[in-house]
């Protein structure tokens, strides 16, 4: 599990001779539109690194780690909003006994039940890259980067069914955008977590 974590973070090599046909660079930097000041904001360059698969992987990981971030930075605030799931989180440890600070609330949970956390979000990445190059097109072969594979995990209601390209595609530009305040957002509880002080005009939570 921790040799595939670290692998998580690490951009595969790509074979540039490939006859795989990938988004281009050009395809996936054109939405949603980051353009300021008449170009586009990308002050470390990461966008010029490596090919276009690499710019489909950096797309995809990107989408994931907003989706994580959303994830966290409501259930940080719902903790610290004192709102818990009913019932035993384990034998003897109810959910609404643990504290209300989120890390504070993450060190009460046991052991087992942080490496069962790890290890379903593990399964989940595995068969989301499994089901995307078994059954639809692979992200770094042309698929949508981001795009989920593993059925019932994402729209279980299926709210997008029937919806125009157009309304998808603005769908995709919105959840973008809001993954990256979320990923700010999420490490600014952190920092004030970790760091009392370290973000202005932040409450202990």
């Amino acid at each position: 599990l921790t040799a595939s974590s670290v692998g998580a973070f690490t951009a595969p090599k790509v074979n540039v001779g490939s006859t795989a046909l990938s988004a281009s660079r050009e395809e996936i930097l054109s939405s949603p539109n980051t353009i300021e000041f008449g170009k586009i904001w990308d002050p470390l360059g990461l966008s010029e690194l490596g090919s276009d698969e690499t710019i489909s992987w950096f797309r995809h990981a990107e989408v994931k780690h907003g989706r994580i971030a959303m994830a966290a930075f409501v259930g940080w605030w719902t903790v610290a909003s004192g709102v818990t799931f009913p019932g035993q989180l384990t034998y003897g440890t109810d959910f609404s006994s643990l504290p209300s600070k989120g890390l504070e609330a993450w060190d009460a949970v046991p052991g087992w039940g942080k490496a069962q956390m790890l290890l379903f979000a593990g399964l989940i990445e595995f068969h989301d890259e499994l089901f995307a190059s078994r059954r639809d097109t692979h992200y770094m072969k042309g698929g949508t980067p981001g795009k989920n594979h593993v059925p019932g995990l994402y729209d279980p209601l299926g709210f997008a069914k029937g919806k125009s390209p157009e309304a998808l595609a603005r769908g995709r530009d919105v959840e973008i955008k809001n993954g990256r305040l979320a990923m700010i957002g999420i490490a600014g509880l952190y920092a004030q977590a970790v760091i009392p002080g370290s973000v202005p005009l932040q409450p202990d939570c």
